[in-house]
């Protein structure tokens, strides 16, 4: 039986491992482990990458968001709005700053959040916009800032899914007021263990984001404000900056994937992701709808096709997260999304023979099940 594993770190690491091995023995090398050198030229070298002028490495992508709500003074009182059809760590962040999540619906087509319910969702605690990349796919931005702008809003763009990925030429963290990014070992750019950066145009945000992240220390052991522990090990940053280097090479591998697999599902019953015109989608996720998900998934996992579902419950359905309060008609898109969703393998590593295999069976079992007239689920 055929083994198409959905994720391998090891086949990237052992792609590169001198690189990444070279790098780890400097630092080992080096006897400095934290905000060191490494950090230093990761945070610039990654912040040219994205197109702003500040990067703060902390402690996880959590972190990032947490940090990023606080140095905007964002905190208990206060209500941050963002979806539910997410990771639940966008929720726990909002949460950890002390402010509110308050959830609207995301557009079916793209996964992100819907400009259009954004605007009833904004009340008089209303401090922030917390749109999510989800998937890699940028989501619609200019209608998001144009709200802000009128509202005295700030914007935390959420890129943990989306490194790499541009919204109308311009690479997504570059836009709102800060952007919050992980580089937990699954993303498209991940370290070797826990990771995340705070990124900013805003000299005084950037000087914010640093001091929360060790203490609010303005020297050692000399806090200016309330602070905390989430600094990035300098093993990490050394790993990621191999891994920078190989970014753009990696990120056409999976959008050339993504192309073979749109051309060898089509007309298989599946709904396709899409790529919003004058975006840049770094499929993170390729991730298909099907009515009969589970099935599906259960077909693949038989002929030895690993997959996943992001996300299988919104928040809003988790037992932790009943209480949050929902717009008025809840959130169907969200909903539907989560039970029909399915992310199909995708990594620079995977072979051509290896998706055609995915495609394949996918296409057997659709033509087995009972499709509307027109071939395509309805979205």
């Amino acid at each position: 039986m055929q083994s198409i594993k959905a994720v391998d770190l090891q086949a990237q690491y052992h792609a590169i491992q001198s690189e990444i091995d070279e790098a780890v023995a400097r630092v080992l090398s080096s006897g400095q482990y934290l905000l060191g050198a490494e950090t230093g030229k990761f945070e610039a070298e990654f912040s040219t990458y994205s197109g702003v002028a500040y990067a703060a490495a902390v402690g996880s992508g959590t972190d990032a968001i947490q940090l990023a709500l606080r140095a905007c003074e964002i905190g208990p009182g206060d209500e941050v709005i963002t979806i539910a059809h997410t990771a639940v760590a966008c929720i726990a962040a909002i949460e950890l700053s002390g402010a509110s999540p308050v959830l609207v619906d995301i557009d079916p087509r793209s996964f992100t959040i819907d400009p259009e319910k954004i605007e009833a969702a904004v009340g008089p605690r209303t401090r922030a916009i917390l749109p999510v990349h989800l998937y890699g796919c940028p989501a619609d931005l200019e209608p998001i800032l144009d709200i802000a702008q009128r509202r005295n809003l700030r914007v935390i763009e959420d890129c943990s899914q989306a490194h790499g990925a541009r919204y109308h030429g311009r690479p997504v963290g570059s836009l709102g007021h800060l952007a919050a990014f992980s580089f937990y070992p699954t993303k498209n750019l991940g370290a070797m263990g826990d990771g995340g950066a705070v990124l900013t145009n805003d000299a005084r945000l950037d000087e914010r984001v640093r001091k929360l992240r060790q203490y609010g220390w303005r020297e050692r052991n000399c806090s200016d404000i309330r602070g905390v522990n989430s600094r990035m090990d300098e093993i990490q940053a050394a790993v990621l900056r191999v891994k920078l280097r190989h970014l753009e090479e990696w990120t056409e591998r999976r959008r050339a994937l993504a192309a073979l697999y749109s051309n060898g599902l089509a007309g298989c019953g599946v709904v396709l992701p899409t790529e919003p015109a004058g975006s840049r989608h770094v499929y993170h996720q390729y991730v298909i709808r099907h009515t009969q998900r589970d099935e599906l998934r259960s077909h693949l996992a038989a002929q030895g096709i690993q997959t996943q579902v992001h996300y299988p419950v919104p928040v809003h359905l988790q037992s932790a997260y009943r209480d949050l309060p929902l717009p008025p008609g809840g959130l169907p898109a969200s909903e539907c999304a989560a039970r029909e969703v399915l992310s199909l393998p995708m990594r620079p590593e995977m072979s051509a023979a290896d998706l055609a295999a995915v495609c394949e069976e996918i296409s057997a079992f659709s033509s087995r099940q009972a499709l509307p007239p027109n071939g395509l689920i309805p979205v």
